[in-house]
């Protein structure tokens, strides 16, 4: 029997053995209520990815770690639908779960889930979808930093425009996607190649690369990178992101990160491991850990709705 139908059998004896290890799950709370798939023409979401400790096992539930970002503990409510990933190596299993309670206090905060009936394993060309559920990873557009001071009128800039957006009651929240309006592309940086809608002050930095948004911690981001882009980011010390959370965030939220570890995948894509750097404008950081909170709160408040109605 192959390896991978045989750990789909015992994917039980497989999570025993992950928490054993000190090992954990990959969460996401689904940006299309319902598990709806993108449309012909791409994803037009991004799913945020939590990687997060497994505290404790027993017959009908998973306790995990509360998520986090930046520092700051996530607010997910009990009943909140998940998608959750098991990974072993460079295979996937996924299944649906659901918040059942939280408990602890400070570092110590956990969340109950209820234990899956079944878990499907993914396809490894597509590594996050299976028969019921499919996660869109969040486009990154990612620039070696050369000089770090200058990224302080970039992310003041960067923190304005999204403000401003925000506060004129033009961004969109979780409207159905039929009533928003197209995006508006206006000038960028030279060699930038952004579709943002914003005119976009980069700080001094090398050419450009794009990646996607693997996962999301309390201290930093993974990144995944086509292996034509790898090697920009092999030689990067600092790197300047924008995250695309759009349309629920106006404009993607840009922050400055440092590589701590680096690997290939059997497709031979970087997987990138990066630490939030805020030191050189410390003041940013409150700013992204509210937009990552109001995208969290605006993808609980799209899924209790799609519950009231269904």
């Amino acid at each position: 029997m192959p390896a991978s139908r045989s750990r789909t059998e015992r994917w039980r004896e497989c999570l025993r053995q992950v928490h054993e290890r000190d090992g954990a799950l990959e969460i996401s709370i689904p940006a299309e209520p319902g598990g709806a798939a993108p449309g012909p023409e791409g994803p037009a979401r991004g799913d945020l990815i939590w990687r997060v400790r497994i505290v404790a096992l027993d017959e009908s539930s998973i306790t995990i770690e509360q998520p986090s970002a930046a520092g700051r503990f996530m607010d997910l409510q009990p009943g909140l639908e998940l998608v959750a990933v098991m990974a072993i190596g460079q295979n996937r299993w996924m299944f649906h779960t659901r918040i059942t309670g939280a408990q602890g206090t400070g570092p110590t905060r956990s969340l109950r889930l209820v234990m899956p009936t079944t878990v499907e394993r993914c396809q490894r060309r597509h590594f996050y979808r299976i028969s019921t559920a499919e996660l869109c990873l969040p486009r990154v557009e990612c620039w070696p930093l050369l000089d770090p001071t200058s990224v302080i009128p970039a992310e003041i800039a960067n923190r304005a425009h999204i403000l401003s957006i925000l506060e004129s009651g033009d961004a969109i929240a979780d409207r159905p996607r039929a009533l928003q309006p197209a995006a508006r592309i206006t000038s960028v940086a030279p060699g930038s190649s952004s579709a943002s809608d914003e005119p976009l002050l980069l700080p001094e930095v090398g050419p450009m690369f794009t990646a996607r948004l693997m996962n999301l911690g309390g201290g930093g981001v993974g990144l995944i990178i086509d292996p034509r882009e790898s090697g920009a980011a092999d030689r990067a010390r600092l790197l300047w992101l924008r995250i695309d959370l759009t349309p629920r965030i106006p404009a993607p939220i840009a922050m400055t990160a440092r590589p701590v570890h680096t690997h290939l995948d059997s497709a031979q894509n970087l997987y990138y491991g990066l630490a939030f750097e805020w030191s050189f404008h410390p003041a940013h950081r409150e700013f992204v850990v509210e937009q990552i909170g109001r995208y969290v709160s605006a993808l609980q408040l799209a899924q209790r709705r799609f519950s009231a109605s269904a």
